[in-house]
């Protein structure tokens, strides 16, 4: 088998029409397994919030696009987020400006879904950063994408869910989030700044 072979091996698409034909509940328990082995995990956010950041009514919101019954998979991402309480675990969210402020929902419960993200991020085992607008970053934000400690990545599409678990293809996406990590505001800053785009919410 030829090194290009191996990494074909090593990399699974996962289609969107697929998940709904088995059911998007069942998605959610393959993706809680993933989380209950992992110990370090690091989401790169993009364009919207993760479920395991998100609220009831965010969540419902995000999922109406679905040519499905929601109702499970609302529970089931709700349960996931149960994984946050795990203090052996690890978490790192970086959500650009764009993430945090795309308008899911009606701009009251846009407000109260920041205020979840700075609480959240008071946790010990999660560090949320956000990436503004005007940071000079040279690498564009692709995909939203997952790596769980150094040994498995996801990489979201509108179709579908890519999974590498060839080590190349690993680093390469760890090497990209360390990237974007380095120009994000952390703590006391991205609390602050979150805090902003809540208030314009409310205002």
């Amino acid at each position: 088998m030829t090194r290009s072979d191996l990494r074909l091996a090593n990399t699974e698409w996962q289609g969107k029409r697929a998940s709904w034909r088995r059911g998007l509940e069942k998605r959610q328990a393959e993706l809680a397994g993933l989380e209950a082995e992992a110990k370090t995990l690091r989401y790169f956010l993009p364009a919207m919030v993760t479920g395991l950041l998100a609220t009831p009514e965010y969540i419902r919101a995000s999922l109406e696009h679905s040519p499905v019954d929601i109702s499970k998979t609302v529970a089931r991402k709700l349960d996931r987020q149960a994984v946050l309480y795990d203090i052996t675990k690890r978490f790192t969210f970086l959500l650009t400006e764009q993430a945090v402020r795309w308008t899911v929902v009606p701009r009251a419960a846009m407000a109260i879904q920041i205020d979840r993200l700075v609480s959240l991020s008071h946790w010990p085992n999660v560090r949320i950063g956000v990436i503004p607008f005007g940071a000079a970053v040279s690498r564009g934000p692709m995909n939203t994408f997952t790596v769980y400690d150094q040994r498995l990545a996801t990489v979201e599409t509108f179709t579908g869910r890519i999974v590498f678990q060839d080590p190349r293809d690993i680093a390469e996406h760890l090497a990209v989030f360390d990237l974007y990590e380095r120009h994000a505001l952390f703590g006391d800053e991205a609390r602050n700044m979150l805090g902003e785009w809540a208030a314009s919410y409310r205002a």
